[in-house]
């Protein structure tokens, strides 16, 4: 289930790199090429679809990188044998203390 987080963390990074080289602040890139006045699409349409677009990636990179963390924490206790109950006891014992 990590390595399936990474690879589409690494993927969405990908697109998101190729959809924000298609964008131009200047309002050319993409929606430049689509000049014509009978298009279905118009230039702010297609900035706009650019625009979610790019939100959407980051939001999605930004969730599996939080999903990609609890499963590596997970993945971690398990392997070496700590459960939940014995990291909430050593955080209280070390609260104790001070």
């Amino acid at each position: 289930m990590f390595t399936l987080c990474v690879v589409l963390i690494i993927l969405a990074s990908i697109v998101l790199a190729f959809v924000v080289l298609i964008q131009n602040s200047k309002g050319g890139g993409l929606a430049s090429n689509f000049a014509s006045s009978n298009q279905v699409m118009g230039v702010r349409k297609t900035a706009d679809v650019l625009e979610k677009t790019t939100w959407g990636l980051a939001a999605g990179i930004m969730i599996l990188c939080f999903v990609c963390a609890f499963l590596s924490r997970n993945e971690y206790n398990s392997v070496h044998g700590i459960s939940n109950t014995q990291v909430e006891q050593t955080t209280t014992d070390a609260g104790a203390e001070e």
